[in-house]
C-alpha cells in the first residue's frame, strides 16, 4: 500500500491577489483547480491514502475528502510561523507506514501517467535544465544518486515538486523531521533541507519528466502563461481516471 502527502498548508503570497480568498493550489488552471491534477496522478497510481496537509483557508480544502475517499485532511497549526517542514513533520506517520510520496500541492499534472512509472528505489522526480538554474537543483555522484539537493547549479536536473520514499527511507527522514523540528530554529526550513543534511543515510535517485508533464507554478503571470499554452493546445491535461 502506497501513501502520499501532499503540503497545501502555505499562504501562496507570490500569487497575491489570487490567493487572498483562495488558496493556492485551489486555483484552478483552465477548469480544474492544481491540487486535483496531482489527487487524480496518485490515485492513477492506485495510491490509497492521500493526506492533504492543510494550513492557510483550510475549511475550504474540506469537500476534497468527500469527492475522493482515498483523502484525508490534515491540519498543520504551524504553517503561518514555519516553512514546509512543518507540513511533513504534521503527517510524519505516513513516512513511517510504507513507500510514500510527499508532493507539492500547487502543481498542474497535464500528464497524470508521470506517477504510473516504476519506481524501484527513492528518487525525487526531476526536470533536467541546461545552463545556469538559480532554482532547487540536484548534484548527483557517478552511480547517479543525489549528493546535494540545493539551490543553484548549472546543467542539472532540477526540482518539481514531486519526491517518492521507499519505507526505509522514509523512515529515517520522519526521524531526522522530527528531530529537526522538535529541537527548534527549523522556522525557516524546507522539508528538503533535512533532506540534504542526511543523504549519507539515504540512497536517492533523480527520475526525469519530460518538459510539459507538469507545471510549477507560483506566480499570477505563470498562472496566466500557463493557461494560455492551454489555449493553444501546447498543453493539455490527460484526464486518465
Amino acid at each position: 500500500m502506497e501513501r502520499a502527502i501532499l503540503m497545501a498548508s502555505g499562504l501562496g503570497s507570490r500569487m497575491r491577489p489570487l490567493t487572498e480568498k483562495t488558496p493556492k493550489p485551489l486555483i484552478p488552471v483552465g477548469k480544474k483547480p492544481m491540487i486535483e491534477t496531482v489527487i487524480e496522478g496518485l490515485l492513477l497510481r492506485g495510491v490509497q491514502e492521500i493526506a492533504v496537509v492543510v494550513g492557510y483557508l483550510g475549511e475550504q480544502f474540506q469537500p476534497l475528502a468527500q469527492k475522493y475517499p482515498a483523502v484525508r485532511i490534515v491540519e498543520n497549526p504551524y504553517y503561518a510561523t514555519v516553512n514546509n517542514i512543518s507540513s511533513v513533520y504534521v503527517a510524519r506517520e505516513l513516512l513511517k507506514a510504507g513507500d510514500c510520496f510527499v508532493c507539492e500541492a500547487d502543481l498542474f499534472v497535464a500528464d497524470p501517467t508521470i506517477f504510473t512509472a516504476q519506481l524501484e528505489h527513492s528518487c525525487y522526480f526531476g526536470r533536467f535544465t541546461p545552463g545556469r538554474s538559480e532554482d532547487w537543483v540536484f548534484e548527483r555522484d557517478a552511480r547517479g544518486f543525489i549528493t546535494r539537493v540545493g539551490k543553484g547549479g548549472k546543467d542539472l536536473y532540477n526540482m518539481v515538486g514531486i519526491a517518492y520514499l521507499k519505507a526505509q527511507e522514509g523512515k529515517i527522514l520522519a526521524e531526522a523531521i522530527a528531530r529537526r523540528f522538535e529541537g527548534g530554529g527549523a522556522e525557516q526550513l524546507f522539508w528538503d533541507d533535512v533532506v540534504n543534511e542526511n543523504l549519507s543515510a539515504l540512497n536517492l535517485l533523480v527520475h526525469p519528466v519530460q518538459e510539459g508533464s507538469l507545471v510549477e507554478i507560483d506566480t499570477p503571470e505563470e498562472l496566466f502563461a500557463a493557461e494560455a499554452r492551454l489555449m493553444r493546445g501546447e498543453l493539455k491535461y490527460r484526464k486518465e481516471l
